[in-house]
């Protein structure tokens, strides 16, 4: 491995915020899946959560679209909203919804520094009703157009990059999050792809 590499995984592992993950529930096209991993990587995402509970499942993602971003961030497959979710509430203090309600706030409302899960349902059907219950809030992406909703990765990226402004603010990228012993597990498993 070349000095540039070596210091380049040392930088980014540095930067991964292992306090914000995004959930996926049913997520149709895996492409947008994909596409959603480069904006996660983009912005130091360490951990995504992907839920399956459909008749036909898939556990592979397109590799084009996430342009190999699924080799720097760790993915767990579940294929039940509830054994998700009890993981996902071990680690995420709030935990942030994309379902259209009175109650909904703004993104630009939200407090992104925290630990933060963001969920996100299929592009059809949005989040099912059982995991809009196991969350502790709701937004929305202000908008002013005619159509009220954005592709999902188009959502995702506004969305983690919102998260990205609030953390830059506050001084979160500016020393690891993770232990010694934690980034060098990860520099090592990263050595290994």
């Amino acid at each position: 491995m070349t000095p540039e590499r070596e210091n380049k995984f040392k930088r980014v592992i540095a930067n991964r915020q292992s306090d914000l993950t995004v959930v996926f529930e049913n997520v149709n096209d895996p492409h947008n899946i994909s596409a959603v991993l480069r904006t996660c990587d983009s912005v130091g995402v360490k951990e995504v959560y992907i839920i399956q509970t459909i008749e036909k499942p898939y556990t592979k993602l397109g590799k084009k679209s996430s342009s190999s971003a699924s080799k720097w961030i760790d993915i767990h497959w579940f294929f039940s909203v509830k054994e998700c979710m009890t993981e996902v509430q071990k680690k995420y203090k709030n935990i942030f919804g994309t379902k259209l309600t009175e109650q909904s706030k703004s993104l630009y409302d939200l407090n992104l520094v925290e630990s933060t899960a963001l969920v996100f349902g299929n592009e059809h059907d949005g989040i099912s009703n059982e995991l809009i219950a196991l969350c502790n809030g709701n937004f929305l992406i202000p908008q002013v157009g005619m159509i009220e909703s954005l592709n999902i990765s188009v959502a995702c990226a506004v969305s983690l990059y919102e998260a990205f402004r609030q953390r830059t603010n506050s001084n979160k990228y500016n020393s690891p999050m993770l232990n010694d012993s934690e980034l060098n597990e990860e520099y090592k498993k990263w050595c290994e792809k």
